[in-house]
C-alpha cells in the first residue's frame, strides 16, 4: 500500500522528502558531451560502451573519488539525497587487485560521504567478457574469476562501514552476459541470507536477449525466474525488452524494476513496459545510470511521460503521489535504507518559475510534473545541510577536483 510522501509548505517554500537514485555509474559523469556526435563512433549502445571502456581503462582511485564526488554533489543540487552506486571497476590498470582490494569501492563511498549524501555501494560481480567472448582490455579491471573473493570484498566493506548510517552495502551480478548462472545463484543466495538487495542489469538490449538464448535457451528474466533468483529484494535494472510471462514473473515476486529513462533515451535502448509491470505487481524505482542528465524530477516523471508516448494516451502509469513515492521511499528501500527517507529533505522555492502559482491542493502534481532542479533551494541529509541557495556548500572545492581529474584523463 502506498504511503504518500508529505509535501509541507512554509510562506516561501515547499518541502519534500529527498530523492533516491537507485542505479549510478558515477565515473561515467566524465563522458558527458563526449559521445553525442556521429564522429565519436557512438552509434549504438555497444559502440558507446567501447568509449566508456576507454575511460574505465584509465581511471585511478583519486580520479574516481574526484569524479564521483562531483557527480554526487550535482545530484544533491537536483534534490537527490541517496544513491545506489552499481560499482564494477575494481582492479588496477593491469587487471590485478590493488593491495587493498576495495580501494575503488572505498573511493566512491568516501566521495558520497564528502558530498554529504547517503550511498548504497552495490559491489558488482563481473566474471567474463560475455558468452563465448574474450575479456576486453578494459574489462580486466572489472573481472574476478571466482565468487569467493567477491564475497570477501562485500564482507570487508560491511564490517568497515557497519556503524555508518550513511552507508549500505549490497550485492550485484553485472548481467547475464557478464556472470554465468551458477555464480549468479551463489551471489543471490548470499544476498538473501543477509537480507541484502541484489541488483542486476536485465534485458536492456535485444542483443543481450539473443546471447542469453544462445547460451541457455532462455531470455534473462526467464532464466532468473526459473533459478528462483527473483524476490522482493531483487532490483532488475532497465527491464526494457520483456515478454508477458516475464512481466508476470517480476510482478508475482514483487521484484523492483529500476527505470533509467534519461540514460535509456541517450543510448536508444527502447521503451520499457512500465504500466504492465506496475499492474503485475512489480515495484518501480528510478536511476540516473550514466549521469547523462542530472535531473531527479525528470527521472521520476518520465515513468509516466514516456509511457504516454509508448501508449499514445494520457494518465497511463502513475499519478503524482505514487510517482513521488517511486522517487523517494521505494528508491530508498531498493538501496537497503528503510526509514531514512523521512529524515532527508529538499526545500523548493515557491517563487521559482517552474512552481510559481502552485496551489496547496495540487502542489504534489506541480512539483512532480513541472519542477526543475533550479527550484531546489536547500537540501538536508541526516540533519546536515549540504545545499544552500541551490548550490552545494562545497561546490567550488568539488568542482576544482573534478576539473583537475578531467584534465588528467581527457
Amino acid at each position: 500500500m502506498i504511503k504518500q510522501p508529505m509535501i509541507k509548505q512554509t510562506l516561501t517554500h515547499w518541502q519534500m522528502p529527498g530523492f533516491a537514485t537507485v542505479h549510478s555509474h558515477a565515473f561515467q559523469r566524465a563522458l558527458r558531451g563526449l559521445t553525442q556526435r556521429r564522429d565519436t563512433q557512438a552509434g549504438s549502445f555497444w559502440s558507446w560502451r567501447g568509449l566508456m571502456y576507454q575511460l574505465a581503462e584509465q581511471i585511478d582511485p583519486d580520479q574516481m573519488f574526484q569524479i564521483a564526488r562531483f557527480a554526487y554533489a550535482e545530484l544533491a543540487m537536483s534534490g537527490v539525497t541517496a544513491v545506489g552506486e552499481f560499482h564494477y571497476v575494481h582492479h588496477d590498470k593491469s587487471g590485478q587487485p590493488y593491495a587493498n582490494r576495495t580501494a575503488l569501492s572505498e573511493a566512491v563511498i568516501e566521495a558520497a560521504k564528502a558530498a554529504g549524501i547517503r550511498i548504497c555501494l552495490i559491489r558488482t560481480a563481473y566474471m567474463r567478457g560475455g558468452y563465448q567472448q574474450e575479456v576486453a582490455s578494459a574489462q580486466k579491471r572489472f573481472v574476478d574469476t571466482a565468487v569467493s573473493p567477491i564475497l570477501q570484498d562485500i564482507e570487508k566493506l560491511q564490517t568497515q562501514y557497519a556503524a555508518d548510517p550513511m552507508v549500505q552495502i549490497a550485492v550485484a551480478a553485472h548481467s547475464i552476459r557478464g556472470v554465468p548462472l551458477p555464480a549468479i545463484q551463489e551471489l543471490a543466495q548470499f544476498a538473501g541470507n543477509g537480507a541484502l538487495p541484489f541488483h542486476m542489469h536485465v534485458c536492456e538490449q535485444r542483443r543481450e536477449l539473443e546471447e542469453s538464448l544462445a547460451e541457455y535457451g532462455k531470455t534473462p528474466i526467464q532464466l532468473l525466474a526459473d533459478a528462483n533468483v527473483l524476490s522482493n529484494r531483487f532490483v532488475g535494472v532497465h527491464a526494457t525488452h520483456l515478454s508477458a510471462d516475464e512481466i508476470q514473473a517480476l510482478g508475482q515476486t514483487q521484484s523492483f524494476v529500476c527505470i533509467c529513462r534519461t540514460t535509456e533515451r541517450d543510448l536508444g535502448d527502447g521503451l520499457p513496459p512500465i504500466r504492465q509491470l506496475i499492474e503485475a505487481g512489480a515495484q518501480v524505482c528510478v536511476g540516473v545510470d550514466s549521469h547523462a542528465c542530472e535531473n531527479a524530477f525528470e527521472e521520476v516523471r518520465s515513468i509516466e511521460f514516456d509511457e504516454r508516448s509508448r501508449l499514445e494516451a494520457r494518465h497511463v502509469a502513475l499519478e503524482a503521489p505514487a510517482l513521488l513515492e517511486v522517487g523517494t521511499r521505494l528508491g530508498y528501500e531498493a538501496c537497503g535504507f528503510t526509514d531514512e527517507w523521512q529524515e532527508d529533505t529538499v526545500s523548493l522555492r515557491k517563487d521559482d518559475a517552474s512552481l510559481a502559482g502552485a496551489q496547496e491542493e495540487t502542489a504534489v502534481d506541480t512539483i512532480t510534473f513541472h519542477a526543475t532542479p533550479r527550484a531546489v533551494d536547500t537540501v538536508s541529509v541526516a540533519g546536515k545541510t549540504i545545499v544552500e541557495n541551490g548550490r552545494h556548500v562545497k561546490y567550488d572545492e568539488i568542482l576544482a577536483g573534478y576539473l583537475g581529474a578531467l584534465e588528467q584523463l581527457l
